[in-house]
């Protein structure tokens, strides 16, 4: 049995009105093709030309263990050159990822490289972000911490992306004071004896290859796999809804800080507790099972 996934629809190319009316008012995830066949990016940005360009700084480095109570919120697990990190993701599979990396303000030419597209949404006109990550590295299923709505780019080989509503958090095993799920769920061959609350979850799924583009409605779960040794950017624009807004207020101001208070006051004991609560919760929400006549 696998997760009950539908391929995200895809356009090559769709006009603002159109992209606004039925995607960003609907909330509906899209796979843009072509929004950046005409960036100069389209055909400069692979990992050799970063190697080139920016391979003498030194950049944030996370891998996939599990979240420890000594680790500050999104705090990096190593260090290294940029030149080494591409020599390794181009050598081996690593687990290693860049994330939420603002290279452009060290590397100023990059800005040149794209455009901010003319698509319907307000975006937020601050420094990308960028996300490297090596063959078969993996993106823990989360969402983002401010509700936005979030187009996501892709460039140099191919990455899967499983995505989920909103309202599909009931099945999902959300840890409390929290932006993720159980991070000890396989996702790509999920155990449903271990995890049955994801039998009653609908997703969706694509793959990107080189310069296509992702729209994440704001709230979306989302799942990453480096299919091969690649990198993405994100353009966000704040949320739409009011009680998105709140909630990415609400995430900001208040969860962050009480959830890092914790880590210091318990220990892994927090940890711990917040674990068991994500199981405890999310198998409240499972349909009763008949029982049989006797």
């Amino acid at each position: 049995m696998k997760l009950q996934l539908t391929e995200i629809e895809r356009v090559k190319t769709i006009s603002k009105e159109d992209f606004y009316n039925n995607y960003v008012k609907k909330q509906r995830p899209l796979v843009i093709e072509q929004l950046t066949q005409d960036w100069p990016a389209y055909e400069k940005w692979k990992l050799n030309y970063i190697k080139e360009i920016a391979g003498d700084k030194t950049v944030p480095l996370y891998d996939d263990r599990p979240v420890s109570h000594k680790d500050g919120f999104n705090e990096a697990h190593a260090q290294m050159n940029m030149s080494e990190y591409i020599d390794l993701l181009q050598s081996k599979p690593t687990n290693y990822r860049i994330f939420l990396y603002n290279l452009m303000q060290q590397v100023p030419q990059l800005q040149n490289d794209f455009q901010w597209p003319d698509i319907g949404l307000r975006l937020v006109k601050q420094l990308p972000m960028l996300f490297f990550g090596g063959e078969n590295s993996k993106v823990f299923m989360h969402y983002d911490i401010d509700y936005s709505n979030i187009l996501h780019f892709h460039f140099h080989g191919k990455k899967q992306c499983i995505l989920f509503a909103p309202d599909q958090t009931p099945y999902l095993y959300k840890v409390p004071h929290a932006l993720i799920s159980r991070e000890d769920i396989d996702f790509d061959n999920p155990d449903f004896e271990k995890w049955p609350a994801l039998k009653h979850a609908k997703g969706l799924i694509c793959n990107l290859e080189h310069g296509e583009m992702l729209y994440m409605p704001e709230g979306y779960w989302h799942y990453m796999k480096y299919v091969t040794p690649g990198f993405s950017m994100s353009l966000r624009a704040f949320p739409r809804k009011l009680s998105n807004l709140s909630k990415a207020a609400y995430n900001v101001f208040v969860m962050r800080h009480f959830d890092n208070l914790m880590r210091r006051y318990r220990g892994q004991q927090w940890i711990d507790y917040k674990n068991e609560q994500a199981i405890i919760r999310t198998h409240k929400n499972l349909p009763l099972t008949p029982q049989k006549n006797r």
